[in-house]
Formats: C-alpha cells, structure tokens, sequence
C-alpha cells in the first residue's frame, strides 16, 4: 500500500486516533455536569490540540477516525493525517472495525488511542509501537480502569466482545480476554484520563506543581 505521508518505511505501524468533533453540548459529557457545556468545550480542545501535538511527528501512518462526518479544515493537516469516518453502535466494534481496516492494509502493528489523556506523550506512544515487536496486545492503562491505548499485531476478537464500555471494569476484562485468547500482552505505565472535575483539578494541580 502505498503511503503518501511517511514513506514506504514506516507502512508497517499505524496509529488510530479517536476524536469527537467539538461541538457545544456534544463532548466531555460527565465533565459538564459540574463545569458547564462551555468550560467542557473549552477543555476537550485543548485535549484535542495536545493529542495532536504529541502524534504529529510520530514515525508511522496516522488515521484521524471521527464519529461523524470527516472534518477536512481542522487541526488534523490532510498532509499528514487519513481521515476515516467510525463505524458501529458501540465502542468496541468501532474500534475493532477501526482495527480490521487497516489490517486488510496489511499494517503489521496498529495502535489507538482517543483524545482524554493530558499525560499521554509521543515516547509512550512510540514505546508502545516498540513493545508490540515482542508481544501480542500493548495496554496503556488508565487509572479510572479503563485504557488508554490497546496495540495489536492482529485481531483478538474477544479483546472487543462483552466488554462493559465505560465502566471501571474494562481493563480487568480486557486483560482476561488477553488470557483467554492465549495472547501475550503487556502495560504501558498507568496514567489518568479527564473524565470528570476531579481529573480537572487534579490535572491543573500536577501543572502548577510543574
């Protein structure tokens, strides 16, 4: 396949990004609740602009999938960025057609994140990419007990099935069908997502602090 963007060399890793488009009232949902559409807004953009200074320069091909319609004039440069559009109900086969896709691709190591984690960095994305050389499934655990980062090599179907979505529940599940589909897996280091005023102000401390 051939690669407009980061030249033949990099076609065997791919990373998956994620994003909502920001709209008011749309986005960090839980997080409105006690800040307010605008501030949650506010928030999630620059979510967005940190998940895209930290992917921008990351030697692989890089797909930008959106919920909804693609967005051709965004932050996403179409120089550097595919742009896919999510299909299916539910999380997970959003992610595992996401998955399938760039599979057929014949992408042999494919990583996805979304755009929540103010402490995800370009070295731990890379890392990931570099563990998935000796291991099957790379987790980046989050501390809410979700993840976030899965990369694979191929598709472990149970990796996306009776998942409980958005619970404190997925990583423990995920990591059981790990071990169910006999897949060597391995965690990335346990960083936090913002999901809610607490993970605000937690976040805003740790930057004072800094």
């Amino acid at each position: 396949m051939p690669s407009r963007f980061c030249g033949k060399k990099h076609l065997e890793t791919a990373l998956i990004i994620f994003v909502r488009p920001p709209i008011l009232g749309k986005v960090k949902t839980r997080l409105a609740k006690t800040i307010g559409d605008v501030k949650a807004l506010e928030i999630y953009k620059e979510l967005l602009q940190h998940t895209h200074s930290i992917t921008q320069t990351l030697p692989c091909d890089k797909y930008v999938f959106y919920t909804d319609n693609i967005k051709r004039n965004d932050i996403w440069e179409n120089s550097i960025y595919h742009k896919e559009v999510q299909s299916g109900n539910e999380l997970g086969t959003r992610m595992s057609t996401a998955f399938e896709g760039l599979i057929q691709k014949r992408y042999q190591h494919i990583c996805i994140i979304g755009s929540d984690c103010f402490e995800l960095t370009t070295d731990i994305i890379q890392q990931a990419f570099n563990m998935l050389q000796q291991y099957d499934v790379v987790i980046g655990p989050s501390a809410d007990g979700g993840y976030y980062l899965l990369g694979l090599n191929n598709m472990h179907p149970l990796l996306f099935t009776n998942i409980q979505w958005s619970t404190c529940n997925v990583l423990e599940q995920t990591i059981a069908a790990c071990i169910a589909s006999n897949c060597s897996h391995i965690l990335l280091p346990m960083l936090h997502d913002i999901d809610d005023e607490k993970d605000w102000i937690q976040h805003q401390t740790k930057q004072a602090a800094l």
